[in-house]
């Protein structure tokens, strides 16, 4: 009896592999882990209640580019001191910006209390429920309406945020660095969209991300999702997402003015556009890369036996790493006019509301400890 041909080698492992599932299969199981596993966050509603707008636009606001933990106490401190959009619209602005001081990116602070302003003044303290009406709000991008419409109002989109980005970038094993992949993963993202729910499904992306398909060691034993992950049935989860080739920062130098006198301290406030905009400073030079220290007294604020500090303060922002040289002087009593300055005694400096780059100066001159 002839024997049967033998299967080729794809037949026998298409025969011992089953086919990979859609993962738009997997969706309920996503949303029943997110239903056991959530993350209890301060602004996120509990399960069953309808999330505030105005708590989720602000954590939204303050999450951009920053980590939860370091948002925590802040997003508490701004809900006990102005716990509705109408509260917040009238703070002044130098209050705002004080609150916020060290969580960074200061035009978010700007932008947040003109955003405010807006709702509550122009729109009866009533945040829009439409991602394209969101979008009109000062500070307000594609991220934040996708997030607010989806989590505040349940609206049909998805936020795409560094986690989501990851999770489906493993999913689909997209194979171009995010940066480049930005609109294919966010478009991507938008398909799976379940029929309902889908602020759950959106902070359950979110979540995902955040706690089992991690930058590294992802957790695929976890995941709901491991059944259907291109990424995880090739064994390359930690190839993706692509990493784009990173771009070397680059150095500039400046020099900050340290001036005291009678137990005050001189601080002026930053030009409200660009760089720590409205924010309070030690008087400080222009950060340049072609920054010449031999020059920096020209910036000085008062005519002072200025000393330079024993080494630099380093700071990095979004597109440079600074040094800053430290210079130091004590006067016996306050110049007649400075302008843009004012003496601010040092037992309330920390009440300032110094960024982080003017709370390191203050450290390194010896004016407040941690």
């Amino acid at each position: 009896m002839p024997r049967a041909p033998a299967k080729s080698s794809a037949a026998r492992s298409s025969a011992k592999s089953p086919p990979r599932p859609d993962p738009r299969a997997l969706l309920s199981d996503l949303l029943s882990w997110y239903d056991r596993r959530r993350r209890d966050l301060p602004w996120r509603a509990a399960p069953g209640e309808r999330a505030d707008p105005y708590a989720v636009w602000l954590s939204e606001i303050m999450l951009q580019q920053t980590t939860v933990e370091a948002v925590k106490p802040y997003f508490h401190a701004f809900l006990v001191r102005w716990p509705s959009v109408e509260a917040l619209a009238a703070a002044p602005l130098e209050e705002v910006m004080k609150a916020w001081a060290g969580l960074g990116y200061y035009a978010r602070a700007r932008n947040l209390h003109a955003c405010a302003q807006q709702v509550a003044f122009e729109r009866g303290g009533v945040f829009p429920r439409e991602e394209e009406d969101l979008l009109s709000l000062p500070g307000v991008g594609p991220y934040t309406a996708a997030a607010v419409a989806a989590i505040a109002f349940d609206a049909p989109c998805v936020a795409v945020d560094g986690n989501v980005e990851r999770v489906v970038a493993r999913l689909f094993a997209i194979d171009r660095p995010i940066r480049e992949a930005k609109r294919e993963l966010r478009e991507t993202a938008q398909t799976l969209l379940p029929a309902s729910r889908s602020g759950d499904f959106t902070q359950a992306l979110m979540d995902l991300g955040a706690t089992v398909c991690t930058p590294r060691g992802p957790r695929c034993d976890l995941c709901p999702f491991a059944s259907a992950c291109e990424a995880a049935r090739r064994g390359e989860t930690e190839r993706f997402p692509v990493k784009a080739q990173k771009l070397e920062k680059p150095l500039r130098r400046g020099a900050a003015f340290v001036l005291t006198c009678g137990g005050a301290a001189l601080l002026r406030t930053r030009p409200p556009r660009g760089l720590l905009g409205g924010m309070s400073e030690f008087p400080s030079t222009p950060f340049r890369v072609d920054f010449d220290p031999s020059r920096a007294h020209a910036h000085a604020p008062a005519a002072a036996r200025w000393r330079a500090l024993p080494g630099e303060v380093e700071h990095v922002f979004t597109h440079f790493s600074l040094r800053l040289t430290i210079f130091a002087a004590t006067l016996p009593a306050p110049p007649p006019h400075i302008e843009n300055g004012r003496w601010t005694p040092l037992a309330r400096l920390t009440e300032e509301g110094l960024p982080t780059l003017m709370r390191k100066v203050a450290l390194r001159a010896g004016l407040i400890v941690e």
